[in-house]
């Protein structure tokens, strides 16, 4: 039994909590039922995680307390497996907010008790990453990088450009001003942590790597997870890796709605390939990409299907180790705490770690530096020119608190996410996802209608959560995990959000998925479908509220045929885009062609909030060749 290090749950709460899991996640044939560990094991993340989310979870399970003396009369404790399971699923064949309540309060259960290194074992799926030799770091390493904790109380510096954010385009922008000459300083929120310390197991990285656990969450007709990085290389250490250009019909809509005239893909060519250079960008080797290539492949070639292959990514040496999402341990992938910014460093840019922007410093009207703080101790920051790259949820927070950016009134608006949704298909094949690139096969056929299908593997204790089932039923298919396949689509939304600042300074963010938008969603699972079931798939599990499982074309046409809404798909999304947005006309835009802020001179934005719609693809090529293009205009002007 675990030692509990410290106590959140009451002795009903955790009673009635180790009752929820042992009835939801009971033995099978090689996995056994969940006990109190894995409820002390939540317990110390929820603790770890704060005060907000540890209540919200509390308040959650005293619904559940609620719903089962509601309709037994009795304590959760006190209910058998059987009617435990049955008030679970009347909650998750409930509306909306119970769905949502029981998935909130089981699926942390599940990552946390399948989160075992002899379930993996039993099955044959390795746990964590391979351990990886201590190595000498270099001097422009160690001593150009600046902890918080080794500042003073004051500290006060001078320098050409100061940089917030080490994500795709703040390191983008710092590497390219840095070689041209350009001193630059770069503030990071998170702490530095290199491959010594990503140990493959998504629990305790998601900790490390991942802002507020990964629990940002936007709301609307439904709740659609989006997690971003907090950490160097910012969510470029928790990507995928995938490297796509934008099509030509971005660019054109971009001139033809937003005038940029000087937007062409001929234009951008130029800087797309300079960051493919830096980072590597090559298609996934068939080798790593595995067996789900292989099975994508031969559905979609029964359906006559032409555009698919592996996907073109930013890990030229990766070896399939298949935890991408959690930083890689061996360096292959070249997100920007590995590429761009050891290159800014060489190139004599200076790092601090771990303190947060708070003020942006305006004399004359001009953008002149900024303060940033790590508990009691301030740093300020003087710049002729300062770059904000905090992505698209915490820029506009930063010039919102700051009052400035906000002449168009477009600040915050125009949300673009990008709503992902994952399938599943069980095989009679082995497909060993767990041991290949989690994303990296694609199917291209449907891009130019706004859905590009991409992998989407996960290991085995994240994975779980993935399903909304019960019992046996999700026992069944866990220990099945080596013939799982999983594959997703992104959708080139027209829906848009908004980003606000919100209670404790963090994202209030609200998204509608529009009807035309779910539209394309129940197609893109119909699709998915349709290939894995012509790949020979003997079960598919769209993860959509009503349809656990389809079986053959007669529940394929009932899929096809029902009425869904928003909240009947299992949504998250992973680019936030566009509310800073590029244009040249102040009345309709935040940033003008080259980043600058209409109203705030020598104020930029290089992030992913500037780009003025959804490119169609992974944002991280476009934000870096704008960034890399804004840069170069930069240091001309200094």
């Amino acid at each position: 039994m675990l030692a509990r290090a410290q106590t959140l749950f009451s002795p009903s709460e955790r009673a009635g909590l180790i009752r929820v899991a042992q009835a939801t996640m009971p033995a099978g044939k090689v996995f056994r039922a969940a006990d109190e560990r894995c409820v002390t094991k939540l317990e110390q993340f929820l603790i770890e995680s704060g005060a907000a989310i540890a209540q919200s979870y509390r308040g959650l399970l005293w619904a559940l307390e609620s719903g089962a003396l509601v309709k037994h009369q009795r304590r959760l404790a006190s209910l058998s497996d059987d009617e435990m399971v049955a008030l679970c699923e009347q909650w998750r064949h409930g509306r909306f907010p119970t769905r949502a309540a029981i998935r909130a309060i089981t699926a942390p259960l599940k990552v946390t008790h399948f989160s075992d290194p002899d379930f993996f074992k039993a099955i044959g799926c390795k746990f964590g990453a391979l351990p990886v030799l201590s190595e000498e770091k270099p001097r422009y390493m160690t001593e150009r990088v600046i902890a918080a904790a080794d500042l003073p109380a004051r500290e006060s510096i001078d320098c050409d450009v100061v940089v917030v954010g080490t994500g795709a385009g703040g390191a983008a922008t710092a590497k390219e001003l840095a070689e041209r000459g350009v001193a630059v300083v770069l503030l990071e929120e998170g702490k530095y942590f290199t491959r010594a310390d990503f140990s493959g197991r998504p629990v305790d990285m998601q900790r490390k790597l991942y802002r507020d656990f990964g629990a940002t969450i936007a709301v609307g007709n439904t709740s659609i997870p989006i997690p971003i990085g907090k950490t160097v290389g910012g969510t470029t250490t928790i990507n995928s890796g995938t490297c796509l250009r934008a099509p030509n019909r971005v660019f054109a809509r971009w001139r033809n709605q937003f005038g940029l005239s000087d937007f062409t893909s001929e234009m951008m060519a130029p800087f797309y390939d300079r960051v493919e250079e830096v980072l590597g960008v090559s298609a996934a080797n068939p080798k790593f990409v595995g067996n789900i290539g292989k099975v994508i492949a031969r559905g979609c070639e029964a359906l006559g299907y032409k555009h698919h292959g592996p996907l073109r990514r930013n890990a030229p040496e990766c070896d399939g180790q298949g935890v991408c999402c959690f930083g890689c341990p061996t360096d292959a992938k070249r997100s920007t705490n590995v590429s761009y910014v050891p290159l800014a460093l060489k190139a004599g840019a200076t790092l601090f770690t771990g303190v947060t922007a708070e003020e942006i410093l305006i004399e004359n009207g001009r953008a002149v530096g900024v303060m940033a703080y790590a508990g009691e101790k301030r740093l300020s920051v003087r710049a002729k020119r300062v770059v904000i790259a905090g992505g698209t949820l915490l820029t506009p927070l930063l010039l919102e608190k700051n009052h400035l950016a906000g002449g168009s009134g477009e600040l915050g608006c125009n949300l673009s996410i990008h709503p992902c949704v994952g399938t599943g298909a069980l095989y009679d094949e082995p497909i060993e996802g767990a041991s290949s690139i989690p994303q990296g096969y694609t199917i291209e056929e449907f891009h130019d209608d706004g859905l590009l299908f991409e992998g989407g593997f996960a290991p085995l204790d994240v994975g779980s959560a993935s399903f909304p089932l019960f019992g046996h039923q999700l026992v069944d298919i866990l220990e099945n995990y080596n013939q799982l396949a999983f594959f997703g689509f992104m959708l080139e939304d027209s829906s848009r959000g908004r980003v606000r600042l919100g209670p404790g300074g963090r994202p209030l963010i609200t998204y509608w998925l529009n009807r035309h938008d779910v539209a394309r969603v129940k197609r893109g699972v119909e699709i998915l479908s349709r290939v894995y079931f012509a790949s020979g798939a003997k079960v598919v599990l769209p993860l959509v509220h009503g349809f656990d499982e389809l079986r053959n074309e007669d529940d394929l046409e009932r899929f096809r045929r029902a009425s869904l809404n928003a909240r009947d798909f299992d949504v998250v999304a992973f680019h936030p885009l566009g509310t800073a947005r590029l244009g040249v006309d102040p009345k309709s835009s935040v940033v003008g062609p080259e980043l600058e802020v209409h109203d705030v001179p020598g104020l930029y934005v290089c992030d992913g909030s500037v780009l003025p719609t959804s490119p169609a693809v992974n944002p991280q090529l476009t934000i870096m060749a704008l960034a890399t293009r804004a840069a170069e205009k930069m240091a001309e002007r200094l």
